[in-house]
Order: C-alpha cells, then sequence, then structure tokens
C-alpha cells in the first residue's frame, strides 16, 4: 500500500495493490458485538490497562471523516488519532484524542521516496520539516515520523550516513521543541519497492550513528515480518530504539485476527512485560465492518 496517495488526496479510500477493500460504512453507534465471533469473545476476556496505549492510524479509515473516526476511536477507548496534521488538532482534541505520531509535512509531498538518505533533498526536507516540528510541538504531540527514501542505486551505508547528516540539520530544534523523530522502517519487498530503510539493523545503526533521545525507530510489525520476521525478540532486544509500533496483518495488510500469520496477542504481552509505554497504532486495512474490526484489534492488543 502506498500511503502517499491517500495523503495527497485526504479523504479518500486507497485500493491496496491488486486487492480494492470493501467501502466502508459510516460509523454506527451500535457496539462492536456485531463483529465476527473473535471480537466478542476476546472482548469478554477480563481485561488490565497495558503499560502502551491505543492509536489508529488515519488513512486505512478514509472513507470515514476525520470526526466520524475520532468519534469511533474515542467510543472504543483507543486515545490517538495519528499520521494527521498540525492543522487537525481541534477535531482532535474535541473528542479528547492527541495524535500518537504526526505525518510528514505536505510540503514533503513524495517524503517516502524522496527522503533524508541524499544529500540533494536536504535543502527541501529542512524548509518542510522545521516549520512541522513547531506546529507539532504547538498543538501538544510529541512525535513525528520521517522517511528514509528509495535507494535509486545508492549504497545504504552512504545512505545512513547522508540521513543522519540531514536529521542532524533539524535535530536541535526538535530536541528544543521536545518532539522526537521517528524514522519508519518499511518492507521492500511488496509495497515499497527499493526503500532503504527497510530493515531492523539498518534503522538500529541510524539510531546510533545519531545518538540522541529525541530520534528513535517506528517500529512496523507488517513490514518487518514481511522483511524478517522474529519480531517479539527484536522489539523486546532493542526496545530503548523504538518509539512507537504499528500493525497489521500478515499477508494483505488486512485485520489483525486468524485469517493472518501474526499472533498478536503474545507480540503486545511482550512488549506489556519489557514495559514499553508508548502507542500502539492500527494500521490495517478493514475488509468488511470497519468499526468491528477495530474494535477486535484493541481487543487483542489488549493484555
Amino acid at each position: 500500500m502506498d500511503r502517499r496517495r491517500f495523503v495527497k488526496a485526504a479523504g479518500a479510500a486507497l485500493p491496496l495493490a491488486g486487492c480494492a477493500p470493501a467501502a466502508l460504512a459510516p460509523p454506527t453507534a451500535s457496539p462492536a458485538g456485531a463483529a465476527a465471533g473473535g471480537a466478542a469473545s476476546s472482548a469478554s476476556v477480563p481485561r488490565r490497562a497495558p503499560s502502551f496505549r491505543h492509536s489508529v492510524t488515519r488513512w486505512p479509515f478514509g472513507a470515514w471523516s476525520l470526526d466520524e473516526l475520532c468519534a469511533t476511536a474515542a467510543e472504543l477507548g483507543i486515545e490517538s488519532v495519528e499520521l494527521v496534521q498540525p492543522s487537525d488538532a481541534p477535531t482532535l482534541a474535541r473528542h479528547g484524542l492527541t495524535c500518537a505520531m504526526t505525518a510528514h509535512p505536505e510540503a514533503a509531498e513524495d517524503a517516502l521516496r524522496v527522503g533524508w538518505n541524499k544529500r540533494a533533498h536536504h535543502g527541501a526536507l529542512v524548509a518542510a520539516y522545521e516549520p512541522q516540528i513547531r506546529a507539532t510541538a504547538a498543538a501538544g504531540w510529541t512525535t513525528l515520523i520521517v522517511f528514509s527514501g528509495n535507494r535509486d542505486g545508492q549504497d545504504d551505508a552512504e545512505g545512513l550516513e547522508q540521513m543522519a547528516e540531514g536529521i542532524e540539520r533539524i535535530l536541535p530544534l526538535a530536541e528544543a521543541e521536545g518532539v522526537t523523530l521517528c524514522v519508519e522502517l518499511f518492507n521492500s519487498k511488496v509495497d515499497h519497492p527499493d526503500y532503504m530503510g527497510d530493515s531492523t539493523d539498518w534503522g538500529l545503526a541510524l539510531v546510533e550513528r545519531i545518538g540522541s533521545e529525541r530520534f528513535k525507530i517506528l517500529y512496523d510489525i507488517y513490514h518487518m515480518q514481511i522483511m524478517e520476521g522474529d519480531v517479539i525478540r527484536t522489539v523486546t532486544d532493542h526496545l530503548d530504539a523504538f518509539a512507537h509500533f504499528h500493525t497489521a496483518g500478515v499477508p494483505g495488510r488486512h485485520e489483525i485476527d486468524e485469517t493472518q500469520e501474526l499472533f498478536y496477542p503474545a507480540i503486545v504481552r511482550a512488549l506489556d512485560a519489557a514495559g514499553y509505554a508508548g502507542f500502539v497504532g492500527q494500521e490495517f486495512l478493514p475488509t468488511g465492518d470497519p468499526r468491528a474490526a477495530l474494535a477486535d484489534a484493541v481487543a487483542r492488543c489488549s493484555v
């Protein structure tokens, strides 16, 4: 799935490559009991509060208005709607929500491919990201997404060094504003061909190279399952380097239920046991009732 097209045309539902999701109905007041049996049984299990918090990403639910998504999130106990712009803060605030990960600036339209791994991109990215850092802080939010960009024939070590140089140009402002920059790792096998930041090792090396508490990894469980697997050991062994997590089912990027290969209850229990206190963001494309799917995902990611 290519997130760029959603950012370019906000509010339009995106097709998955080769498989378009069903049209999303607007949220209703009915509880998630309309979900398949897995949702009801998961929700009926007694839960305690996890160390982490629940979030949902904006773009997979593009057929809902932002206000509708916020209303649904609040009803389901989700505290954040993420990958939105600071200008959306008043809408989130009306529903008592925060944003756990600010979207990349609209001025950096193709930031996923034209990223920080090349010096030639740094001038435009700095100009776009500096106001985004300030706006993120002004909204009371604390994390902002960044991307490596595509290789385009570049060596990974060279790209890492050039990305570090670029990030260091905006890092003092991020540190002063209390905003953590988070590089998202993507799979280059299915969704983002040629993306440089496609392995945990590359991301960890970048975090070490930059050496700031205001630069971390957004670990997307869906993407890294496709590229390397070994999710639980990876996230627990290197938790200090991770500031945020995303979910989706593998294969297909759909619901995180029994139709896919990852067992999310075990993953979130491991995060909880390790003391992770940030957000887990649902980033799957629902194939049926989106409210029921979201309620089920929250239940499966509660411990």
